[in-house]
């Protein structure tokens, strides 16, 4: 078992309190095989929709360019969504900037330095070249 089967068995089970405050599984459908893939992922909630931080490296978000119905299992109720992604530099400055002040546990391990409970602006100008956001409106 890897760490995203862990992640996934815990957030469908009883115990998924324990994560589900920060953590989800999100299930997008590839845009050439047709074929559904889930996968665990951390959010927070801003301005009214659900903002996914992944790296670039990674290859689940690009079926979401141009837009793509998502599931999620969202505190362990099925839930729509409608997800895009974020792929400009400066927009991703700005929400790894609000990610790391809702969950300022993140900042260490992305090498984010905290200065007065403030991120420091030249990390999180250097992470932002690496990730990006999937911003996801949730139909409730």
């Amino acid at each position: 078992m890897n760490g995203n089967d862990f992640m996934s068995a815990v957030l469908r089970s009883p115990l998924h309190g324990m994560l589900s405050n920060g953590m989800m599984l999100i299930t997008i459908t590839g845009r050439k095989t047709g074929r559904q893939y889930t996968t665990p992922v951390g959010y927070y909630e801003e301005g009214g929709y659900l903002w996914v931080l992944t790296s670039r490296e990674r290859t689940w978000w690009r079926n979401l360019q141009g837009g793509a119905s998502v599931d999620l299992l969202l505190k362990r109720r099925l839930v729509k969504g409608f997800a895009e992604t974020e792929l400009d530099e400066e927009s991703v400055k700005k929400h790894m900037y609000e990610y790391i002040c809702h969950v300022p546990q993140a900042a260490k391990p992305m090498g984010i330095r905290m200065e007065n409970k403030t991120p420091n602006p030249e990390d999180i100008a250097r992470t932002a070249k690496e990730r990006l956001f999937v911003k996801v409106n949730v139909a409730r």
